[in-house]
């Protein structure tokens, strides 16, 4: 591996396990500035005390969660995006480049792709081009790959998420960001198809604290390398607890049971 993405890399995962605990806050393209997003200086606060390894968000926030102080944190830009007012929101665009992320100091690059949208085509052109140019520059590239289209019927069907997972190593991505397929067998199978670390997404805001800590939980004993969660950290009463103990899972193999009790 270039050197360069090696420190990046580390900078953003756990040098000792190969796990993380990122936090997207990109969603404010997506759905305006919702609870948990209008102080991001608080927010990025929280889940950098709790023990988060980084956090996403788009190429203009920075300015407006950079802290001169407190507990690092990494930094991956999001490069794509789309939003829920458009007769089109699952096709991503491109919005930024490598460069705006490396003049920022991030340590990585992000890129949505819905695997069965019309526009898919360019949504994988898109990511195989940044892929190239990303590596150019010793830069990660983490791989969102969802499934969502006319022909799609269950984004969560195992073949369906080991398939998006596989689309996002095989154009490139160093970190691959997929849905939970909802049991550790059937998860292990997504892992084994990939030679590159696959991490979780939250999806929707869970029901309770216990299921987002089991869903992880179960996600590491498959063999994955831990969780990209956002609305179910920052939209929590607590983020910097519940990352506390989501800290415990992916970083210290805590079993769930423990993990509640710091909740």
């Amino acid at each position: 591996m270039h050197l360069g993405k090696a420190i990046r890399m580390e900078r953003i995962m756990n040098r000792n396990n190969g796990r993380t605990i990122v936090v997207p806050l990109d969603h404010g393209v997506t759905v305006g500035p919702i609870y948990g997003l209008v102080d991001l200086r608080e927010t990025v606060d929280l889940v950098a005390e709790g023990g988060a390894n980084a956090m996403l968000m788009h190429k203009g926030i920075p300015r407006c969660s950079h802290r001169a102080g407190g507990k690092d944190i990494g930094l991956i830009i999001h490069l794509s995006a789309s939003t829920s007012l458009s007769p089109f929101p699952n096709a991503k665009t491109i919005v930024g480049s490598v460069t705006d992320a490396i003049k920022l100091g991030a340590d990585a690059v992000s890129v949505h792709v819905n695997l069965g949208d019309e526009t898919e085509p360019q949504m994988l052109a898109d990511l195989g081009r940044l892929c190239s140019e990303a590596n150019e520059w010793g830069m990660p590239v983490l791989a969102m790959m969802y499934a969502r289209g006319p022909k799609i019927t269950d984004e969560y069907d195992p073949k369906v998420v080991a398939h998006c997972a596989r689309v996002g190593v095989e154009l490139g991505a160093d970190i691959v960001k997929v849905n939970y397929t909802g049991d550790i067998d059937s998860f292990s199978r997504v892992v084994d198809g990939c030679c590159v670390p696959v991490v979780i997404a939250g999806g929707p805001k869970l029901e309770s604290q216990r299921d987002l800590v089991q869903m992880v939980h179960d996600s590491i004993r498959a063999g994955g390398a831990g969780m990209s969660v956002g609305r179910n950290i920052f939209q929590n009463e607590d983020p910097a607890r519940i990352v506390a103990a989501l800290h415990k899972v992916v970083h210290e193999d805590w079993d769930v049971d423990s993990a509640m009790t710091l909740l």
